[in-house]
């Protein structure tokens, strides 16, 4: 089946509606455009994010439905809290972006490819040098063990994605995220596309119209610099 989608121009950074995304595949917007800071802010502000593999173009993408983390929805449960007492682990913000992303770019055992690919890292790495992209690292005995990247809108944090190099480490990093985040706002986390992990942590899943609105009440509030800044927090158990 041809589809047909509209081709952004690389002279403005304009989208079209998220309502006329295409339900099949699920969300699919637009096509083209490239990937500089000012256009992906500007597509997260409006409830897209990009997404393609190798040797297709730009696509652009708003889901009719979001996975999110509500404020104080991730939790220890008891086999975590055991698992943090035998294993200490050290959770750091913005301590080492670049090796996190290339860690959530490695392909999956069920995949053969990734998507995060080396224009993605550089175009989110530039993000990141402006503030807008950040990090979660999980560390044990000085090593990277697990973590995750996104784009902080507003007081919204979109999660990109994450990876373990051990058992649950990308949970861990979760919980971690939203404690620390609640810190300095109400700590809401959008997930994007709800899969099955989200799910077993407790995400729930809503409209695209319910998103904006989260959206629109989040993106732009202010929260504190130093909610960002290189530094280690400590996970509340």
């Amino acid at each position: 089946m041809t589809i047909y989608l509209p081709e952004l121009a690389a002279t403005n950074y304009l989208f079209p509606p998220v309502d006329q995304a295409i339900s099949s595949p699920d969300g699919l917007l637009a096509m083209g455009g490239d990937l500089t800071a000012k256009r992906l802010i500007s597509a997260y502000r409006q409830a897209i994010f990009p997404w393609f593999s190798q040797g297709d173009p730009i696509l652009w993408w708003s889901p009719s439905q979001r996975a999110i983390f509500a404020p104080n929805s991730l939790n220890l449960n008891r086999s975590l809290r055991k698992q943090l007492h035998k294993t200490p682990l050290v959770f750091t913000i913005n301590a080492c972006f670049k090796q996190v992303i290339q860690h959530c770019a490695a392909p999956r055992a069920s995949q053969a490819e990734t998507w995060i690919l080396s224009e993605i890292q550089q175009a989110y790495y530039q993000l990141h040098t402006l503030g807008h992209a950040h990090s979660l690292e999980v560390w044990h005995n000085k090593q990277l063990v697990g973590g995750l990247y996104g784009i902080a809108t507003g007081s919204l944090f979109c999660g990109e994605s994450m990876f373990n190099l051990a058992p649950n480490m990308a949970k861990f990093a979760l919980i971690a995220l939203q404690q620390h985040l609640q810190q300095y706002a109400s700590g809401w986390i959008d997930c994007q596309i709800p899969n099955p992990f989200l799910s077993q942590m407790g995400a729930s899943v809503i409209s695209r119209n319910d998103y904006l609105s989260l959206l629109y009440q989040q993106r732009d509030e202010i929260i504190a610099a130093n909610c960002w800044q290189p530094q280690t927090i400590i996970l509340a158990i």
